[in-house]
Parts: C-alpha cells; structure tokens; sequence
C-alpha cells in the first residue's frame, strides 16, 4: 500500500495548479510541473510551496518523466494541426499535443487525464480528435473523450471543455463512471456578497447588508420561472426582453428606434447579401418603408448608433502590373464590373491570407482603380462579444452561473441588487433606472473569480486585473478534475491505493491544507 494512502502524479502544461489543486485534494503527490509563463511558474511556486528547481521545463525540451501514477496536462489549443510525418513518437516532437504523448507512451503511467476547449470536439476540428485519439491508442492506451459543463459539477460558471480520460489497461476504461452531475451549492449573490462595493463604478452604495434586496434569497433563475434572463445583454444585433440596445441608453426618438428595429430585423435578410449580417441602403429602407428619408439615416449615424459603410464598387481599367498581389486578389472578385463588400468577406483567399480590407480598398481607391459606387447603414456595434461602450452583459446576483472566465478579461459585469418585475418591459426599465443608470454593477473581483473557477478565494495571484485574469482564464475548473480525478481512482486503476475520499461538493470541504506541497 502506498504510504499515506498516496498516488504520485506529474503536471503538464500545470499554469497556475488547477489540475494540483484538485490531485492534492484526493491524496496525490505532485512529482513535477511543466510550465514556461513566468507569471503561472511564479504563481504555481508561491500557492504550493514549490522551489522553481521543481518545475519540468519547456515540454519540447523535456527527454523523461519520473515514474508517477497519473498524468494531467491542460495541453494549450493553439496546435491543432498536429499531424505530422507519422513515423512514430520519436519523429514528430515540436507540436504540443505530440510532445505530451511522446511523454505519455515514454513513462507509461496508470491513467491521464487531459483538458481542451470545447472546440477541439467540434465538427470541424473531428480529424484532429480523432488524430489525437488514435496515436493515444496507438500507445497502447484505452480513451474515451467526453464534453462537461464546469457548471454541471458545483461550479458556478458556464465553462464547457472537453476532457480525455485514459487509461493503460481496458478493463479500468470499461468500470470509469463520470462523476453524477450536480449544481452548485453557491449561486452568484452568494460569491458577491463578500465582495469590495466601493469600487468606481459602484458610487455611494452604502454597506453591504443595503445592497441585496430580500428577493436574493429565491434560488430560482429568473428565466425559469417568468421566461426573462437573470441577465442584460448589451446588443444591437439581437432582440429580448432583456436585450439593452444603443437607442435604449442615449435620447432617441421613437420614430429613430422604429428605423432601428427596422434594420435589426432585416439585415440578415439574404435579399441585401450574403452576409450573416448585411449593412442596408438608402433604397432598401425606402423600400420597406417609403417614408424613410437620408437625413433620418445621417442622424442615427450622428448620435453614433448607425456607421456608414462602402459596400458595392465601381472598378475601372487598370494596368496589373502596377498592383500588388493583395489588390490583385481583390479586384479578382469582380463581377459585372463591380465588387461588393458580400464578395469580399465571403472570400476564402482573402481570409487565408488575412487581408487587411479596408487598407487595400482604400489603396485602390486612392489609385483611382475603385470608386465607391453604393452607401449602406449598418449598426456601429455589431460584434457580440464586444457589446455596447464595453459592456456585453450585466448579470444580476440571483443568477445561478457566471459566463466562461477567458484570459482576456470579457466584457461582463454584475449588477449589485436584484430586480424583479411582472412584466418585460418593466423588468427592462427597472434596470435601466435602478442598475444601469446608478451605475450600481462592476466587473468581478479577484476573489469572485477564484471562486467562480473553483479556486479558493484566497489563493494568491498577482495584483494586476490583466495578469490574473489571465492565469485564471487559462487554468482548469478545479473541482470537475477533482470529481474526474476520483472517479478514475475510484476504478482501482493504482494498485494498492485505498477508495479515494468522497466529498458532496468541492465547496462543502475546508480550505485548510490546499496549498500544502504533497
């Protein structure tokens, strides 16, 4: 039996210790981490205890691992195109998954468990999984990949990614069992009710104890019960009860907000192009409204809600020789003597080559080769993510998740009281006047994030906002590799070791200990 009813377990790919803090919690003893961001390495040194001489290095570099019992590598999904020469583990090192299977087929260990967003089990990435997937069999392991929402195992984020989980011998892959999915104990009114309300966007709020109103003790998601989101997206693009949109914040007319619903509900009409979203013209608005005219168009263009765009152009005769290969790709498009902007963006050499559009139209308009023959209007904010003046969604504390932590800091924010109304266009207006207006939301602290992620709030990070989001954006959901990490244990794939504890939720378990160096 080993001693202390411990297994061993080295840590790819480690970042800040997701995957540590989780083995640790099931009795595991860490035999090494691979890590080259000196932000994470500094960050992973400090919380474990761990001396610098510890960490593994760059994995490209690495020859061996020592003998350990479990492998874990939050492999980075910047290299999907891993197919190399096909010559065997030796021959095709430099790619990072290769990397972590060259070392996966050189120690051998009992099981793995490895983490890659969700995007590596989509259709169009099915020949790289399935690559990955066959050289895992081809080094004598048994795997099976699975798809989890961190939010189904007691995290309170929507954080979906995929996991392999594998194992040397088959018998032990037949008796593994995903862990029983379950909800979070803690919903987010829970994490933000120790949070720092004297933040600058949160003005004059008082203490505390005066800033949740006594509905935040309803457990329920608003949408569930009344069908309105327990958030507020900040979009012109899309439309719902909860949708903020541009001429909801500033003073607009309702003739001008008619014009705008006018536009949000037709540019995905393919009669005016082939875009997923198309810009319209003067004559496309006359034709589904007659009364429409150019100044009321110039106006919402003013107040900064309507961009103008060049969308269709004339070409005239030109000499090839005097253009570039770029200018010469886009004059390719032309068809009937013009080009339209549908054309260009719907081109797949232009986005091969990541031609910069609007600095190559302009290069031939200035040569007189173009001459922009058509004007269309269309949205100034239309990319989702972004929202509104830096605002993409506002969640209210009685929400039951928050959105994917990313290491670019997102635009998402929470409110600090809840609302509730009968209506939708109540709910709307309270939170406009009662939230948006007061300015009574903020984005996360760094405590709410570490529990958000599953960490313990107190975990020590640097104390730049776009430093630590950003090690904990690219870590793992600690408690779902914890419930994985049992579940593998619980097959009794590691002779000798005893059953692996069992806890509710990682929640429900003291802190003390989560940083020892075991």
């Amino acid at each position: 039996m080993k001693p202390n009813n411990q297994f061993t377990f080295i840590d790819l790919f480690s970042g800040i210790g997701g995957f540590r803090i989780a083995l640790n919690n099931l009795g595991g003893h860490c035999l090494g981490f691979s890590e080259i961001d000196n932000d994470a390495i500094n960050t992973y040194c400090e919380n474990f205890s761990e001396a610098p001489l510890q960490n593994l290095g760059d994995i490209k570099k690495i020859k061996a691992l020592p003998a350990h019992d479990i492998l874990t590598a939050g492999v980075p999904c910047q290299s999907w195109s891993i197919a190399g020469k096909n010559l065997g583990f030796d021959d095709d090192r430099g790619q990072l998954w290769n990397d972590t299977l060259y070392l996966l087929n050189q120690t051998r260990p009992n099981a793995f468990i490895f983490e890659n967003v969700k995007g590596l089990a989509d259709p169009r990435n099915q020949t790289a999984l399935a690559y990955i997937l066959a050289r895992i069999a081809s080094a004598g392991y048994f795997a099976r990949h699975y798809v989890l929402n961190s939010s189904d195992y007691g995290v309170p984020q929507d954080r979906v990614r995929v996991y392999i989980i594998g194992f040397r011998n088959a018998d032990y892959l037949h008796k593994f069992r995903l862990p029983t999915p379950h909800k979070s104990h803690l919903k987010l009114a829970d994490i933000l009710q120790n949070c720092d309300v004297t933040s600058p966007l949160a003005l004059n709020l008082g203490e505390t104890t005066d800033i949740f109103n006594d509905d935040v003790t309803d457990k329920k998601r608003y949408r569930k019960s009344t069908g309105m989101n327990d958030f507020f997206l900040f979009n012109d693009i899309r439309n719902g009860p909860t949708t903020i949109h541009s001429w909801d914040l500033l003073a607009t007319t309702e003739r001008q907000q008619q014009i705008c619903h006018l536009l949000l509900s037709n540019r995905r009409n393919r009669l005016y192009g082939r875009l997923d979203g198309n810009p319209l013209s003067l004559a496309h608005f006359k034709s589904l409204d007659s009364s429409i005219e150019l100044a009321e168009l110039e106006a919402l263009v003013d107040l900064g809600i309507f961009k103008k765009v060049s969308y269709t152009f004339t070409v005239h005769a030109y000499d090839s020789g005097g253009l570039d290969a770029n200018e010469l790709t886009i004059l390719a498009q032309t068809r009937h003597g013009e080009i339209t902007l549908d054309a260009l963006k719907d081109c797949l050499e232009i986005k091969k080559f990541r031609i910069a559009l609007e600095k190559i139209l302009a290069s031939l308009i200035d040569k007189k080769v173009l001459a922009c023959s058509e004007i269309r209007y269309e949205f100034r904010y239309t990319k989702i993510s972004t929202g509104i003046e830096g605002i993409n969604r506002v969640f209210l504390p009685k929400s039951e998740t928050f959105p994917t932590l990313v290491a670019s800091d997102a635009n998402d924010f929470v409110a600090l009281k809840n609302i509730n109304a009968d209506n939708d266009c109540d709910y709307k207006k309270k939170f406009l006047n009662e939230i948006f207006h007061k300015q009574l939301f903020r984005k996360i602290t760094k405590e709410e994030a570490c529990l958000i992620q599953g960490f313990p709030k107190n975990f020590r990070l640097p104390e730049t906002r776009g430093r630590w989001m950003k090690l904990l954006g690219n870590s793992v959901s600690a408690p779902v590799i914890e419930q994985l990490g049992q579940a593998i244990l619980s097959t009794g794939c590691i002779e000798g070791l005893e059953s692996a504890p069992t806890y509710p939720t990682y929640y429900d378990k003291p802190l003390n200990g989560i940083f020892a160096n075991g």
